[in-house]
């Protein structure tokens, strides 16, 4: 019972910020319990993708690429703070190609983005939201897209997931190299409140440190 009131503490203030917009917004692609868990959602398309490029009959393992990640991330952030941008052109005109050449990646490159006017957006609306667009699909399933850059941000009405997806000058040999990322089908924020009050209860009861996601 000592950790009582500092639990209650950090709840309280942890809602009271909610509530008065504060954090602004969440980007920060860290395994966090309690905000989106943006870390997840991306590797859940980089999952998925994986899976779909397969079932094409690529042979190829899709890999993440830190410049196509850069790039991704730049646009999910102009997208979330400026709400006239709904695809691939930035505030300042720029293209996904530009993007991806200022973040230093050499090669071709396609995108795909989703706004979704909430805090978070399930990784399985998210992929199905791409997979029924034909232009999206056939950037997912274009067996030359061999590396991947993903970035989710979130504001409390607004998420924009950012994939960037490339050709390197130099095709990569990747099969059978990968093991692919857990997509998480069924992943949503509900999770992290679900994890939050179970992690909460055991506090109460003196138990820690408390069980992972997925413990009983």
């Amino acid at each position: 019972m000592l950790y009582q009131p500092l639990v209650l503490t950090a709840l309280a203030s942890f809602a009271a910020g909610t509530l008065l917009g504060a954090p602004e917004a969440f980007g920060d692609n860290d395994n966090n319990t309690l905000l989106p868990n943006n870390q997840r959602l991306n590797n859940g398309v980089v999952a998925n993708v994986y899976t779909m490029q397969h079932q094409a009959n690529c042979t190829n393992d899709v890999r993440i690429n830190p410049q196509l990640q850069r790039a991704a991330q730049w646009h999910a952030n102009d997208v979330l703070n400026n709400r006239a941008l709904d695809g691939d052109i930035g505030s300042d005109g720029s293209t996904p190609q530009d993007r991806a050449n200022a973040a230093g990646y050499l090669g071709q490159v396609a995108q795909t983005v989703a706004i979704h006017p909430a805090i978070a957006i399930s990784g399985v609306e998210l992929i199905n939201r791409w997979y029924n667009d034909p232009v999206s699909y056939a950037i997912m399933v274009n067996c030359a897209n061999t590396q991947i850059g993903v970035w989710s941000e979130n504001r409390v009405d607004r998420t924009v997931v950012v994939a960037v997806y490339g050709q390197p000058q130099q095709p990569d040999a990747t099969q059978g190299q990968n093991i692919p990322l857990d997509p998480s089908p069924d992943y949503d924020a509900s999770d992290e409140i679900e994890f939050g009050n179970n992690w909460w209860a055991r506090i109460l009861r003196g138990i820690y440190p408390p069980p992972s996601i997925g413990a009983n």
